[in-house]
């Protein structure tokens, strides 16, 4: 026999006691974001969710109200490469830079006639007669208004993480990646070797050796250990040891790769988002003096 009253059973049992009841009509829950988020950090005091939990699920609830335009790269700080510039020219523009995507424009910067990904470049050591412009992915467009959520689905639900946000008139106002929308919910992961800007990037060790940042410019280092660190090609020119070296090694490094230049041996401690972010580095004395 059916049953007669089958929504009565699949109804779930209210397991809450009158005095919960009770508590619950007196304090209602939250009725703002506001006081949605106070009540996080009530969870979080009552450690109902620990603290990391509370900062990302407050991210989810602030990203609700933030567009492109609040997160973008703002267009002056775009790494664009030139569909007109020789390979020769762009390689060592993708290595110093290391992201996985760069928008190409042809003629004025504002003209972005698509992506290319860095890792596509390989294609032309077999290929070395197809052309660059042959390999850029459609650019994807967004105005500055569209929300964050929304742009996540949108990243989502394609392979596009790279967005090229547009001001009210059509002019480019920057770019946006998948990464800078999951950092507003989980925020700038930092580790052991992240460090404020006014602390240095080159450091003196107790072994003798030095830990130096990626971002460290080359005269600043050729000057603190009293070297001439240059490239093999010496019409190449890098701005910084990180790009110098991955330059010269011919990929991105990995951990714990090793190369030796102009008397120094660097050791790579540890790589982000493509690019080295720091170095061991020992001055090279023969054999017995490599780390």
């Amino acid at each position: 026999m059916s049953d007669p009253h089958p929504a009565r059973a699949a109804s779930k049992e209210d397991k809450r006691t009158f005095l919960q009841k009770l508590a619950e009509f007196i304090h209602p829950g939250p009725d703002s974001r506001a006081e949605l988020i106070e009540t996080l950090a009530d969870a979080e005091d009552n450690q109902i969710i620990n603290a990391e939990s509370r900062v990302m699920l407050e991210g989810v609830i602030r990203m609700a109200d933030m567009t492109a335009g609040d997160v973008m790269v703002a267009a002056p700080r775009m790494d664009l490469l030139d569909i007109n510039a020789p390979l020769a020219a762009l390689l060592p523009m993708v290595i110093e830079a290391a992201h996985s995507r760069f928008p190409v424009y042809e003629g004025e910067r504002e003209n972005i006639i698509g992506i290319l990904m860095a890792k596509d470049l390989l294609k032309l050591q077999d290929a070395p007669q197809q052309s660059v412009r042959a390999l850029l992915r459609p650019a994807v467009f967004v105005p500055e208004s569209k929300g964050l959520n929304d742009l996540l689905r949108d990243f989502r639900g394609n392979r596009n993480h790279l967005a090229i946000v547009i001001d009210e008139f059509g002019r480019v106002a920057g770019l946006i990646t998948i990464e800078d929308v999951l950092e507003q919910i989980v925020g700038e992961i930092e580790d052991e070797f992240d460090i404020a800007e006014d602390e240095g990037d080159i450091f003196g060790l107790t072994d003798h050796t030095y830990r130096v940042s990626g971002n460290t410019a080359i005269e600043r280092l050729n000057e603190a250990l009293g070297v001439n660190l240059v490239a093999s090609d010496s019409e190449t020119a890098f701005d910084t040891i990180g790009g110098l070296i991955t330059h010269e090694m011919g990929h991105v490094p990995r951990r714990g790769e090793r190369h030796a230049l102009s008397g120094l041996e660097f050791v790579v401690l540890h790589t982000k988002a493509g690019a080295v972010r720091w170095f061991k580095v020992t001055q090279m004395r023969g054999a017995d003096s490599i780390a």
